[in-house]
Parts: C-alpha cells; sequence; structure tokens
C-alpha cells in the first residue's frame, strides 16, 4: 500500500485501536485503587498487596510470545477479538474470588485478563507503529496514550469510589472487632467487586464481538537499505543491539510507571490521608500524562524528534524522583503524580527507536517488547519489599508505626532513580548500537 493511500485510509483504524488503548487502559490502572482493597479485605503486608501489579504485568511474560504466534496465524482483527473474550473471562472470576475471599483467586483474575491484554497489546503497539512513516511513530502512540491514560482516570475514580469509600472506617472497626465480626466486614466489602466486574465482563463480551467486523486494513513493515546490505550477517533477532537495550529500557519503564500510577494511592494513605482523599491521586499521575501526551502530539516529529523527547523525559524522571525523596506530605504526593509528565512520551519513544530498521525481524522484535512490560510486575512489588523492610528497621529503632510507614514509603521511591538513568543511557547512546553503524 502506498503511503498515499495509507494516508486516506487510516483514521478508521486509529480510531479503532484508540479504542483498544482506552480499554485496556481503563482495566490497568483501576490496580491503583484495587491494591489497597485488597490489602484490606486479605489483610496483606504492602508486599504482597502489590502481587496485584504483578499477576498482571506477568502475564505479557508468559502470553507475549504466544500471542505473536497467535497474530501470524489467525491475524489482527480476529486476534484484538480473543484479547476481548479472555479479558471478560478474567472479570468474571472476581465474581467467585469475591465469594471465597482468597486473594490467590483474584490473581488468578488479575492475570487471566493480562493474558488478553497482552494479545491486544501485542497486536495494536506495531500496528499503530507501522501504520504511517517511522518518523511519526511517537506522534500516532501519543495520541494512543491519550486514550489510554484518559480511561485510566475514569477507571481509577470509578473503582476508587466503589472499593474504596469507607475503607477508613471499615479499618477503625477490624481494630477492635471479633474474629466473626470481622470476617462479616470483610466479606461485605469483598462483595463490592460484583457489580462493576459485571458489567465490565458484558462490555468486553460485545466489544469482542464488533470488532471482528472492523475494518482494519494489513500492514507489514517495510525493510530498509541497512537491513537488506547486512542481510547476510542479521539472521538472527540477536544481532540488533538496539533492540535489547529497548527492551530493557522498556522493562524499567514500565516498572516506574506503575510505581508512579498505583502505588501513589496507598502511598497517601500511608502519610495520613484518607481513603476518600487518596483515591483521586491516581488521577493526578493520568492527567500529567494526558497533557505532555498532547504536548508530544504536537511537538513531534516537527518541532523536536523522538531521541530528544526521550533525553527530556529520563532527565525529569531522576528529578522528580530526588524531589519526591527531599519532600513530604502532599506536596511529595505531587512529585509522584508529576512523574506522569516524565512517562508520557518514553512509551512512545522507545517503540519507534527500538524496532527501527528491523524489517521481517518487527513481528519479533514487537513480542519481545511487549514481554519487556514484566517490569511493571517485579519493579512495584520490590518497592513494597523496601517499604516494608524499612519500616521494620525504623519501627525497631524506635519509631511508631505510623511515622515509620510513612518515612519508609517515601524513602523507598529512591528505587525509581536507576530506572530513568537506564533509559537516559538508551535515549543518548544505546539506539544508536545498530548492525551497521559507525
Amino acid at each position: 500500500m502506498s503511503t498515499s493511500a495509507k494516508s486516506q485510509n487510516n483514521l478508521i483504524p486509529i480510531l479503532i485501536i484508540a479504542g483498544l488503548f482506552f480499554i485496556f487502559g481503563f482495566v490497568t490502572w483501576i490496580n491503583g485503587a484495587l491494591i489497597p482493597f485488597m490489602k484490606t479485605i486479605n489483610e496483606l503486608t504492602d508486599a504482597q498487596s502489590y502481587l496485584v501489579a504483578s499477576a498482571s504485568y506477568i502475564s505479557f511474560v508468559v502470553m507475549a510470545l504466544p500471542a505473536s504466534y497467535i497474530l501470524n496465524k489467525i491475524g489482527y482483527r480476529k486476534g484484538m477479538s480473543l484479547g476481548l473474550f479472555i479479558m471478560a473471562i478474567g472479570a468474571l472470576v472476581f465474581i467467585p474470588a469475591a465469594e471465597a475471599r482468597t486473594y490467590w483467586v483474584f490473581l488468578t483474575g488479575i492475570f487471566i485478563q493480562g493474558l488478553g491484554m497482552t494479545i491486544l497489546q501485542t497486536a495494536s503497539n506495531p500496528y499503530i507503529t507501522i501504520l504511517g512513516p517511522i518518523e511519526s511513530g511517537a506522534k500516532r502512540i501519543a495520541i494512543m496514550g491519550i486514550a489510554n491514560k484518559v480511561a485510566g482516570a475514569l477507571g481509577s475514580i470509578i473503582f476508587g469510589a466503589l472499593l474504596l469509600s469507607g475503607i477508613d472506617a471499615v479499618k477503625k472497626q477490624l481494630a477492635t472487632a471479633s474474629e466473626a465480626e470481622k470476617a462479616t466486614l470483610l466479606d461485605t466489602m469483598a462483595d463490592s467487586v460484583y457489580l462493576p466486574y459485571i458489567i465490565m465482563a458484558s462490555v468486553l463480551i460485545i466489544l469482542a464481538i464488533l470488532i471482528r467486523k472492523a475494518p482494519l486494513p494489513h500492514v507489514e513493515p517495510t525493510e530498509d537499505n541497512s537491513t537488506t546490505e547486512h542481510s547476510a550477517s542479521n539472521k538472527t533477532i540477536f544481532q540488533f543491539p538496539h533492540l535489547w537495550l529497548g527492551v530493557i529500557a522498556l522493562f524499567v519503564y514500565v516498572g516506574a510507571e506503575v510505581i508512579a500510577g498505583d502505588t501513589i494511592i496507598a502511598y497517601g494513605i500511608s502519610l495520613g490521608f484518607t481513603g476518600e482523599e487518596a483515591k483521586y491521586f491516581t488521577t493526578y499521575t493520568l492527567l500529567a500524562m494526558v497533557a505532555t501526551y498532547a504536548l508530544g502530539v504536537f511537538l513531534i516529529p516537527k518541532y523536536i524528534n523522538q531521541r530528544t523527547a526521550l533525553v527530556a523525559s529520563a532527565i525529569l524522571g531522576i528529578v522528580f524522583s530526588i524531589l519526591i525523596l527531599s519532600t513530604s506530605g502532599f506536596i511529595s504526593v505531587l512529585f509522584v503524580a508529576a512523574l506522569g509528565i516524565a512517562n508520557a512520551l518514553v512509551w512512545p519513544a522507545i517503540w519507534p527507536l527500538s524496532i527501527d530498521g528491523l524489517g521481517k525481524h518487527t513481528k519479533t522484535a514487537s513480542a519481545l517488547l511487549i514481554m519487556a512490560i514484566s517490569g511493571g510486575a517485579f519493579i512495584p512489588p520490590l518497592y513494597g519489599r523496601i517499604v516494608d523492610r524499612s519500616k521494620s528497621e525504623l519501627i525497631a529503632n524506635g519509631m511508631n508505626e505510623t511515622e515509620a510507614l510513612a518515612t519508609a514509603s517515601t524513602e523507598s521511591y529512591w528505587i525509581l532513580i536507576p530506572c530513568y538513568a537506564i533509559i537516559l543511557f538508551f535515549a543518548i547512546w544505546g539506539h544508536k548500537m545498530k548492525v551497521g553503524s559507525k
């Protein structure tokens, strides 16, 4: 298909893919509300509660390569429909999970939803990247990011209201309740997931049926001259250093992004904010991302290139991380939210820089980049473990539990600094490490 023909026919496919980004944005970003909710109803430690993020993001390791195989066999449209059906099944698992109030069943439902999202992500990210010129790939993905984060903000507010309403009163009652009273209180709280997840499953099933009729044209990546010239040496995916560095950068980025979005509500509660107040904090992060995505759509590639945007994002990430550690209270919360500014253009920039020049290897490379989303499964729980360990040490040194949790939660954000340093390395040097480059 010629470039002019693509330009004429791209609007409807872009809107369809934006709709899919909206869906998995909504499902992904409700984790910020689920983490403190699960911590309460299942009486978990901080580290255990962040397994909510692990269950969601570890699915990208399990399913990315199989998803690539599935898409090669059945195509984008059927693959996207399958992904939506699988997500619906995961939503329905929440019903027996709430009935039993069993953490591993909740995690199973989240994991199944993650499998479905992996198929959607494996299809939609490379699709939107190669739907036009590679130079403007970050711009198109930024548009997708707006849809994703607007949905995330809505999901965070809606599920925060549904799941966290009255959580502070419940915690106070639990402190003095008998075992029987405690079980009744927690069972009642767990029941609040029934209606939202039944509605979610219904919507996903309807969309899965509708997407089968969607007008999505077939597009394929083109091989550039450098790939052709070095075809003798570039026989495997392992011979593209810039791709593997992109995978590492994406791994730490997703971990940092999930920390910024999924820990901020629990962080606010640890600082003494009520659940009613803290439920809006994830929305602050996402709105910061949406505003920066919109700026990226305007600036890229006309005024700045993808590399410059990535360098600026990494530097801002380091600066904001230091400011989180250097401040306290609501100001510190605002700097966690400000990480949304640093994070917004990282994903859109890493993708085109990583798959540039891969030609026939693009589909496999895309699966590897999708697997890097598993950074969200490992880095947030590591943050939780650091919080737990630091809190225990502070209590052992005589600090009261409330103050120890607040201090540990703040100090543990140091983990973000090396993440952004790795992204900065990729932005300045890593993406240039291509076969045949000098």
